[in-house]
């Protein structure tokens, strides 16, 4: 039975992707590559490290996921997009489970604007979709800025999966349940977060009555990667813990 695979990002501790992931070793089985910058190439791995990360991922039984640049600026010839697709033409060789994706921009459902940008969306994940071979390993994230239909809109429009991040989902003040029993068969990863002031904040903000139910159906229908999706050490060891009881609770 394939179970999911809990994760975490590579920027836990103030230090270098490969400081982070060798540190992450063992202790989760997938890590976030968080590779954000989109003017700079000064986190983008080179060869060497591109050699040390599978190797790490060899020994410890660990995936990637890649989060490409925020944000993704529209149309498919944007100098966003090009760092992107660089970003893949890099990663690739660690066969990523998926690359995460922030498509930028705002409309609301039924608009003129929605229909041109999901034109415009289009276009980028397909440019991307073509350097990888394949459209299924691109995810893309609900954002916290969008209404919800932005992303089913992309998803009715071509065979990409998504990443639903529950954390967004609560600091929007939405119930994730319905959105994870649409998007669940096309969710190759969720990212999850506490919310508090500002959101990807330690998991144990989150009151066990919004918690529980949306690790009750992680558990038993989920088979892809959750990451936790936060900064800090200590953050990561609070939302470690908070999986965990909760999960624990979930068994009582």
């Amino acid at each position: 039975m394939t179970v999911m695979r809990l994760g975490t990002t590579s920027y836990i501790y103030p230090a270098d992707i490969i400081t982070n992931v060798t540190r992450l070793a063992g202790k989760v089985g997938d890590v976030e590559l968080v590779i954000f910058e989109a003017n700079s190439d000064s986190n983008l791995p080179d060869a060497e490290a591109i050699a040390k990360l599978t190797q790490l991922a060899s020994d410890h039984d660990m995936t990637y996921t890649v989060h490409l640049p925020l944000y993704l600026g529209l149309p498919e010839n944007s100098s966003s997009v090009e760092k992107a697709l660089k970003v893949v033409r890099v990663t690739k060789d660690l066969s990523p489970q998926a690359f995460i994706i922030h498509l930028d921009g705002n409309a609301e459902a039924g608009s003129k604007e929605l229909k041109s940008w999901v034109k415009d969306s289009c276009g980028v994940l397909q440019a991307l979709g073509n350097e990888l071979g394949s459209l299924d390993r691109l995810c893309v994230e609900n954002l916290d800025g969008q209404p919800p239909a932005m992303i089913s809109a992309v998803l009715d429009k071509l065979p990409v999966s998504c990443c639903i991040d529950v954390g967004h989902l609560w600091k929007q003040g939405l119930d994730p349940l319905p959105y994870l029993e649409r998007w669940l068969p096309r969710c190759r990863v969720i990212h999850i977060h506490g919310v508090g002031r500002s959101d990807h904040k330690a998991l144990s903000l989150m009151p066990e009555a919004m918690l529980d139910p949306v690790i009750k159906v992680l558990r038993d229908s989920f088979t892809g990667v959750l990451t936790l999706e936060v900064f800090s050490e200590d953050d990561f060891q609070e939302s470690l813990a908070a999986y965990n009881a909760s999960m624990g609770r979930l068994h009582g």
